[in-house]
């Protein structure tokens, strides 16, 4: 219980799992000390429809997880996603004073570029820096100290619904936790699965989790553009449990244990056993029907997935090609599909950058709590402060201060 101070805990709050990620700071990183899933039933699309539901399964969650640590969770770095999160880039530009940047030219020119209308129903949850320009010089990441009369800025801003993002809260502090801060999950995912090289080069991450399939496109070592699809895993498995006439569970096993992207992977054509409804007789099916109800799903996740790359006008600023993450990617033959589709090279994104438990957690379907442990490391070492500090009654009383927080970590 005396480590609690050295502690960061991810709570991934999704469609079909609620997943808690202890870890602890050590002088090189991070080791996970405990991990802790439960089902989740209070969730539609990454969003809260059921607030008892969903704080009953945050308690399993974290309970197994506190069990597994040997401690007592008190605060979490929440994730969010769902079909309400909205993205775009903005521009600023400003007068340098004195014909040097510093820290408040920064800051005037990040508050012009973030001045712009967010309907009264949106609040803003990330406002990300992408570069930096003076005088026509372009790509700098630390303007600080450099000469100049004009400073420009382009950023990224995430938005979301005020009641969704209040609801996760609520349902936080209603299992006794309280919210450091609210990370869109797509961003925590590629802290977790992708290199700096990748996103120096360019790279698209397609998250493919139970509820929703979120996308983030990085290039020049920023992120250029965010998305979230409603479509996801759990999609999947209503469509095997409709036309296999099977229980959701078992179709959620024979997916996971039978299923592949397309029927045309198969090496053979085996017959496989599917329990039936209302105590009737289990009845043999070809693996081959299995296949050609997953593929038409598959098919339109990425596809839209693509389309969402196409829309934004970066598919060529994509030369690390795609990372697919989430629980799942894990569907044999995914990668294959996808650079069809994607006519880029795909690789699965793994955890990586930690230690410890780093084996148990090395799974696409932790990508998004491993990555939002490594979040708030992030904000630890730039805020040089209390792990587990009490937050603002509300989350929102916060947001500028986030900004400057995200700010500081990525360029600092």
């Amino acid at each position: 219980m005396s480590r609690n101070n050295e502690l960061i805990v991810g709570l991934d709050i999704g469609t079909t799992k609620i997943c808690a990620i202890v870890a602890e700071e050590t002088e090189t990183g991070l080791d996970v000390v405990g991990i802790g899933t439960h089902p989740s039933s209070g969730l539609r699309k990454g969003v809260v429809i059921d607030i008892d539901a969903t704080v009953a399964s945050i308690k399993h969650a974290v309970e197994e997880a506190e069990l597994m640590a040997d401690c007592e969770i008190t605060s979490v770095y929440a994730g969010i996603a769902g079909g309400h999160i909205r993205a775009f880039n903005s521009h600023g530009v400003v007068a340098v004073k004195d014909g040097e940047v510093h820290e408040i030219d920064v800051k005037r020119v990040i508050d012009a570029a973030k001045a712009v209308a967010i309907p009264m129903d949106r609040e803003v949850i990330h406002v990300i820096p992408q570069e930096f320009i003076i005088d026509d010089q372009d790509g700098i990441r630390e303007p600080l100290g450099m000469s100049g009369v004009r400073l420009e800025a382009k950023i990224h801003i995430v938005t979301a619904a005020v009641t969704s993002a209040q609801n996760i809260v609520k349902c936080c502090n209603k299992a006794g936790l309280n919210v450091i801060d609210i990370v869109l999950e797509p961003l925590a995912s590629a802290e977790a699965v992708l290199s700096s090289d990748e996103r120096d080069l360019g790279v698209c991450m397609v998250d493919i989790g139970g509820g929703t399939t979120d996308i983030a496109v990085f290039a020049d070592g920023s992120i250029k553009q965010t998305s979230v699809l409603g479509l996801g895993g759990y999609h999947l498995s209503n469509d095997i449990a409709v036309g296999l006439r099977t229980p959701f569970d078992e179709a959620e096993r024979i997916k996971k244990k039978f299923g592949i992207a397309a029927a045309r992977y198969l090496a053979g054509d085996d017959i496989i056993t599917v329990p039936s409804v209302g105590g009737r007789r289990p009845r043999e099916v070809s693996r081959k029907i299995l296949c050609e109800i997953i593929e038409p799903r598959v098919e339109e996740v990425l596809t839209l997935a693509h389309q969402e790359l196409m829309r934004s006008g970066l598919e060529n600023r994509i030369p690390s090609g795609v990372v697919l993450t989430g629980g799942a990617s894990a569907l044999a033959g995914l990668p294959e599909l996808a650079e069809e589709i994607f006519e880029a090279p795909v690789r699965q994104g793994l955890p990586t950058h930690i230690g410890g438990l780093q084996d148990v957690v090395r799974s696409p379907m932790y990508s998004t709590g491993v990555g939002l442990v490594l979040y708030g490391l992030s904000q630890n070492r730039a805020q040089n402060q209390s792990r587990f500090r009490i937050r603002d009654e509300s989350i929102f009383g916060r947001v500028r201060q986030r900004m400057r927080d995200w700010f500081y970590s990525e360029f600092a």
